[in-house]
């Protein structure tokens, strides 16, 4: 009987909620999606008192919910789309305080068969690389993005933008809204964080008549509507949306895991005037997030109890300080600041499982590098130690590890932050499961696969784009110092990435780097930066060019010669060219399965690295852009 009660109950909030308007107006509001039938896929799920979960703790998921029915946006076949207007509260939540990843967005499109081939991560579950600008998409999104991503020129990792079948933003803007001082006049802006963990409202409405106008804003839940919009833009849809099409939501996420949530959404065509209210009380609340707050009771009784326990057992206090000490770490005052970046000793500890040889993943003249899985994130990661010397420049030092880390590119591996202890420095990378190129290149019996031409060709122009990216296109200028094969991993999808960010520089364009110690690796290092101890972009593309011949050729840049002695890799080849038998020095074991070509033109470009200032950046460009 009660169950029958409850369904009696449910249905009849969802009569009152979604209305059919007089005429050939229309509009809902549910305060809550329990009862609003809708068609979800991918992720996509609505619990039990009403919160729609778009997307859950994975990485790279897609999630949708739409509108069970189609809505008729025109009067007539070829007419003008008519006016809308739609608001809604979501809430977008991180495993991490400091940044997320992907976002979610609004959507109206001819049917949800339309994202079936859409990918995750920074297509926001809506495109993918072959329909991205395409007029026949007939989509209008409304983006809530928490990632800067340089394919699609976004302003930064927090924005609002409008997107007209593409991706690339018609308009964008910071997330915030200029708040109402109650006498007419809209105040400053006020920024707002989109994966704050707090709910937020939006609204969304199209103005038909005429040129046609989209307005797009946003407020903290519980603000009334700001007068002005944080976006405006005029655009005549009549060009897009098909006659019949689907309203709807679209999320996805990428290398961290992130949850998207809808509370309540109202919508409202033509005569059904603008969207409804949505009534805030009856919204479902965002699950728990953290530890429970404490009670009074135990604030007041924990110090007593905690007191009596340090006096009647003192050796258990003893044995946990002593057991404590392993987890020591250096952390001085000024290292507060970055707080979000550092990992502290103790969850590196677990994540490796003590750094034991198990975990092992490679070793070198700078250190170990051991695969780890946070506890509580379960994100997988490799953790470079480093000896490191206590010194003037730390301070410096980890202020650009930091910076390094805000460094966001599909051919870079993310630098997540760093640790210090005792005589350590440890680096947190994000982990690569197919490991490094270096040994698809050079461990003979033990490597897991030949590397077929096409492949190395996709990797080269991976690092090179990579590199364009530090070197040109980033806020700041990035030396690497350290371009090998050793440091280019690869991903599960055997894309190649520059990592190893540990001996990185950075400064301002247009001013002069001011290394004056030598680092990096024999083979790779180019002439003056011996000569002058300077590191600069030009000693990086020397080392590239380096790394050009050592894929091509599959030999190292110094190899050990007959006589004992040491043989240059340039110099082989280099002594081929000038006998014209430059294809001998190709990679034997590819059996001569190669684009003549693009070898050539990689020789060619490779061959002049002995003078690194000869080389442009434009080159680089060319190869990271397949030309």
């Amino acid at each position: 009987m009660m169950k029958l009660m409850t369904f009696f109950l449910l249905s009849f909030s969802f009569q009152l909620s979604a209305v059919l308007c007089a005429g050939d107006g229309f509009q809902f509001a549910f305060p809550g999606l329990a009862g609003a039938n809708l068609t979800l896929d991918g992720n996509a799920s609505v619990t039990r008192d009403g919160l729609l979960v778009l997307t859950t703790l994975k990485t790279n998921l897609k999630g949708h919910a739409f509108y069970p029915t189609p809505l008729q946006f025109r009067r007539s076949p070829g007419g003008k789309v008519r006016s809308f207007s739609s608001a809604f509260v979501f809430a977008i939540v991180s495993d991490y305080t400091d940044f997320s990843a992907h976002g979610m967005a609004f959507v109206v499109c001819p049917s949800p068969e339309s994202f079936s081939s859409a990918l995750p991560a920074g297509y926001l579950a809506l495109l993918n690389v072959q329909n991205n600008g395409n007029a026949t998409n007939h989509l209008l999104a409304v983006e809530l993005d928490t990632t800067q991503n340089t394919d699609f020129q976004d302003i930064d990792a927090n924005h609002v933008g409008i997107d007209i079948n593409s991706l690339h933003s018609l308009q964008s803007h910071t997330a915030g809204y200029y708040p109402d001082h109650g006498d007419g006049d809209s105040g400053g802006f006020e920024n707002l964080t989109l994966f704050s963990r707090d709910a937020m409202q939006v609204w969304v409405s199209y103005e038909g008549a005429g040129a046609g106008q989209i307005n797009v804003t946003l407020a903290p839940i519980g603000a009334p509507k700001p007068e002005k919009p944080l976006l405006s833009a005029a655009y005549d849809l009549s060009t897009v949306l098909t006659d019949q099409a689907y309203i709807g939501f679209s999320s996805s996420t990428g290398g961290i895991n992130s949850r998207h949530y809808v509370l309540g959404w109202s919508f409202a065509m033509d005569e059904g005037g603008p969207a409804p209210a949505i009534d805030i009380a009856r919204l479902p609340k965002l699950p728990r997030f953290g530890p429970k707050p404490r009670s009074k009771v135990l604030e007041i009784v924990l110090p007593i109890a905690t007191a009596a326990i340090i006096i009647t057992v003192g050796t258990v206090v003893a044995l946990l300080v002593l057991r404590r000490l392993r987890y020591a770490q250096v952390l001085e005052d000024w290292e507060v600041e970055f707080g979000p970046h550092r990992f502290s000793y103790k969850d590196l500890y677990h994540a490796t499982k003590g750094f034991k040889n198990k975990q092992l993943l490679g070793a070198g003249g700078f250190g170990k590098v051991y695969k780890g899985v946070l506890r509580k994130s379960k994100l997988e990661v490799a953790v470079k130690k480093i000896s490191h010397e206590s010194r003037q420049g730390m301070k410096e030092f980890i202020a650009e590890v930091v910076s390094i880390g805000r460094l966001r590119n599909r051919n870079l591996v993310q630098l997540l932050g760093y640790c210090r202890r005792k005589g350590e420095l440890l680096l947190v990378y994000e982990f690569m499961p197919n490991g490094s190129l270096d040994k698809y290149l050079h461990l003979g019996e033990d490597m897991p696969v030949l590397l077929d031409w096409p492949k190395r060709f996709h990797v080269i122009r991976g690092v090179a784009s990579g590199l364009l990216y530090i070197h040109d296109k980033w806020e700041k200028v990035v030396i690497h110092r350290d371009i090998k094969a050793s440091n280019v991993l690869l991903d599960s999808e055997m894309n190649g990435r520059l990592g190893d960010f540990g001996l990185s520089r950075l400064y301002d364009h247009g001013t002069d780097p001011q290394t004056t110690h030598v680092v990096g690796t024999m083979g790779y290092l180019a002439p003056e930066l011996i000569r002058t101890g300077k590191a600069s972009t030009l000693t990086d593309v020397f080392a590239f060019g380096a790394f050009l011949l050592e894929i091509t050729c599959g030999k190292r840049p110094v190899n050990d010669g007959l006589q004992g002695d040491y043989e240059m890799l340039v110099d082989w080849v280099l002594e081929n060219l000038h006998k014209g038998s430059l294809t001998e020095t190709v990679d034997a074991r590819l059996e001569g399965d190669y684009d003549a070509d693009e070898n050539e033109g990689f020789d060619s470009y490779a061959m002049s690295y002995p003078s690194s200032t000869g080389i442009s950046v434009g080159t680089i460009s060319d190869i990271s852009g397949g030309r």
